[in-house]
């Protein structure tokens, strides 16, 4: 299936259906050496799992990853690394009657357009399951970067009409409360939100932001390879997504020069800083030393229990109600999946820069 890849040098290919025998990921270009076990990566398939909270699907999967090759003596040895989790809570009856419609939201008419049928159980490969690779993988890109002092932290930053409080904002408090907000008030609001839609037999969309820590000055290709395009294509291709911004964003477009502009300065030991961010720390597509910091808009869960127009295949105009196991809100598992993608396109703009430079071949081998 076309357009299952993604990166140059660190490249992950994910596979897998929501109701298949597995999901997984295969990972080419990680570098030999680094030490790698199956709890690192369980770790972060642990915050996307389902059935944690009354906000997410009720589906109980383990989401146990395994190890299948790439990795010898708890190192990684720089050959195709190959991870797996089995489904083990399928039940592919809840969506046996979905076979004959079009779910509104869904990607079923589309699938039908372009390959001619579907894969209707749980939606196959445009389920939300299709993220354990992204994840998977994402841990591995994530324990490279901090050998190299970079952190990626994600966050709910709003849900529905529920924003944080940049005066509250607490990256500890997200453990605590079941929607992966930094603000402790704003998620109890949120919380309140969330049990009023579902009383309504609907769902939420909202905004997860990121935050990169640590990138060097000069990540990032002209052109058609920007460090931002790549992000945005990334983030974009996490199936809910629909809106992306970086630095200051949509809000860029209601300033001025003299207020987006990030002025230079010398900092003392010598190395050049900005004295704001609005530009999100990407300048001309390329990494300018300053945090990374970009939002994606998630939109609400398309699988509600409300009645819904539609049509079914025959071509007659019907009503619905969808049933199932589903997530009221997306946001809160999807955080991590920002985290991840975000992580894998950082290493794979820095594995690629080190191609950019003359000095920096040499340097590297030794001439």
């Amino acid at each position: 299936m076309a357009g299952s890849t993604f990166g140059n040098i660190f490249s992950i290919t994910t596979w897998g259906e929501s109701h298949g025998k597995g999901i997984g990921v295969v990972i080419d270009g990680c570098p030999a050496g680094l030490s790698l076990t199956e709890e690192d990566i369980q770790v972060y398939l642990n915050r996307r799992k389902p059935g944690q909270s009354r906000f997410t699907t009720p589906r109980k999967e383990d989401d146990t990853v395994e190890i299948l090759s790439g990795v010898f003596d708890g190192r990684t040895t720089g050959t195709p690394i190959s991870l797996m989790v089995r489904n083990t809570s399928q039940r592919s009856k809840d969506y046996s009657e979905i076979a004959s419609y079009y779910r509104p939201g869904h990607a079923d008419y589309t699938y039908d357009c372009k390959y001619g049928f579907r894969d209707y159980t749980g939606g196959g490969r445009s389920s939300g399951r299709e993220t354990i690779g992204r994840v998977a993988a994402g841990a591995v890109a994530a324990k490279l970067l901090q050998e190299l002092g970079i952190t990626v932290t994600a966050y709910t930053r709003s849900i529905g009409p529920v924003q944080i409080n940049e005066s509250r904002f607490d990256l500890s408090e997200m453990e605590r409360n079941a929607v992966n907000m930094p603000d402790a008030e704003a998620a109890e609001q949120a919380m309140a939100y969330l049990d009023a839609c579902r009383t309504k037999e609907d769902s939420c969309g909202g905004v997860v932001e990121c935050v990169v820590k640590g990138v060097p000055a000069g990540v990032g290709d002209p052109c058609f390879d920007k460090l931002s395009a790549n992000l945005a294509k990334a983030i974009c291709s996490i199936g809910a997504v629909k809106g992306f911004e970086i630095g200051d964003g949509f809000l860029a477009a209601r300033s001025c020069g003299s207020e987006n502009n990030d002025a230079f300065y010398m900092k003392e030991d010598g190395s050049v800083g900005k004295k704001t961010n609005h530009a999100g720390g990407i300048l001309g597509g390329i990494s300018d030393g300053s945090d990374i910091i970009f939002r994606a808009a998630f939109k609400p869960t398309p699988s509600i229990s409300a009645l819904q127009h539609t049509v079914n295949k025959t071509g007659e105009d019907i009503e619905v109600s969808i049933h199932g196991r589903h997530d009221p809100i997306i946001v809160p598992r999807a955080v991590v999946v920002v985290e991840c993608m975000a992580a894998i396109t950082v290493l794979d703009g820095l594995l690629t820069a080190m191609t950019s430079r003359v000095d920096l071949i040499k340097e590297f081998w030794g001439r």
